[in-house]
């Protein structure tokens, strides 16, 4: 009997110094966070970048061990290693992705830590978009070009309404690489750094876009400035040119107040097989969505590329290369969507397609677009009409 209670004593004991221990430890811990010098505390942006190299399928098995309704979500996720999930949250190094070792490592190579967040038909990480880095001045030189003009005043749109916003202006377009031109246009030019002109380039798939957004009541804007005139003027480089493009669209917005939707129209430098797409008998230049995530309202242009992706998929299955978000070093990460819910940054074919397989495309997305615009009216005085 004494024995029992002597062994009943000593667990008591046990537990209490446990206790008493993991108490006085606690305060220690808190006094030193509290008293240590702002510089070397762990702040949230810290606790935000370890967290997000943790892999997602981590959470779910985390959420899946209190919440049933997320087992479900886990048999289709494999639970990380742990002892690799320590080392890519201790080293940011992936393991199953040599891109962030090299990235570590080499300068410059962050700029292709480009995340697909929809891949579409054929897209990897092997055919990211890539951007001509050419000098300002190579930009600006003079070039023979061939303009084909023979598409300027027809369109290929099949949409079909009798639907107008009238003298509103609800779409915006311009072009912060106006200068970005297209091999075939420009005959002495084989080097794809080279395919600038000043007229033969993405400004005209810009206008054809109007155009068939016009065509289907649908009040649109182009812009023309020429923004890499602007960046000479001012003795800017041609990383500057978001920030000379920024000031475009935001006299746009003040003067149009009804504008909604934002496009910035490019092109991208992948090769032809990148870049093109046949359907029934057809080539496309194939689209890219890029969505710029260094901003609060980034989810929102998110989900009007998502919805646009699915759209262009169900009609012309493969022209659609997919999402890619964009941010951190190298890149700029807003691309000025800041400025709008609605605003994306179109890739419209790459370097090496021509005019015909371009504007088939730009017409294909205006007959998207109008169709998703009108659908959303639609609900829009549908909600309307309820309250």
């Amino acid at each position: 009997m004494f024995k029992r209670r002597e062994l009943s004593l000593i667990r008591l004991i046990k537990k209490g110094s446990v206790y008493f221990l993991s108490v006085f430890f606690t305060f220690i811990l808190i006094g030193l966070l509290t008293t240590v010098s702002p510089t070397y505390r762990i702040s949230s942006q810290i606790l935000t970048e370890w967290t997000n190299k943790v892999e997602s399928a981590t959470f779910l098995h985390l959420f899946g061990m209190e919440n049933r309704a997320f087992r479900h979500a886990t048999e289709l996720e494999q639970f990380p290693s742990i002892s690799s999930s320590l080392f890519q949250i201790a080293t940011d190094v992936k393991l199953n992705d040599v891109r962030s070792l090299l990235g570590n490592e080499l300068p410059g190579f962050q700029i292709f830590d480009t995340k697909i967040l929809l891949a579409g038909e054929g897209t990897d990480y092997t055919n990211l978009p890539m951007e001509s880095a050419a000098p300002l001045e190579d930009i600006l030189q003079d070039r023979h070009a061939i303009i084909n003009d023979d598409h300027k005043d027809r369109t290929n749109s099949k949409v079909k309404t009798s639907l107008t916003t009238g003298d509103k202006n609800v779409v915006f377009i311009y072009n912060t690489h106006n200068r970005e031109s297209f091999l075939p246009a420009l005959p002495d030019v084989s080097n794809a750094n080279l395919a600038f002109h000043h007229e033969a380039n993405v400004t005209k798939l810009s206008e054809r876009l109007e155009k068939a957004l016009k065509s289907a009541g649908i009040g649109t804007i182009v812009d023309q400035t020429d923004h890499m005139q602007v960046l000479k003027d001012r003795g800017m480089k041609y990383p500057k040119s978001y920030q000379v493009a920024r000031e475009t669209v935001e006299v746009a917005l003040s003067k149009y107040r009804d504008v909604v939707y934002v496009f910035d129209i490019h092109r991208d430098s992948q090769g032809y097989d990148k870049t093109t797409k046949k359907i029934k008998g057809k080539d496309y230049a194939k689209i890219m969505f890029v969505v710029g995530a260094e901003h609060a309202n980034y989810e929102r242009n998110l989900q009007f590329a998502t919805d646009l992706h699915y759209l262009l998929e169900k009609k012309y299955p493969g022209i659609s290369r997919g999402i890619f978000q964009k941010k951190g070093p190298g890149t700029n990460g807003v691309f000025n969507q800041d400025l709008s819910d609605h605003a994306i940054l179109l890739e419209i074919g790459g370097v090496e397609n021509n005019w015909d397989e371009l504007y088939r495309t730009t017409d294909v997305f205006a007959e998207v677009f109008s169709e998703y615009y009108w659908d959303a009216e639609k609900v829009n005085q549908s909600i309307e009409v309820k309250k």
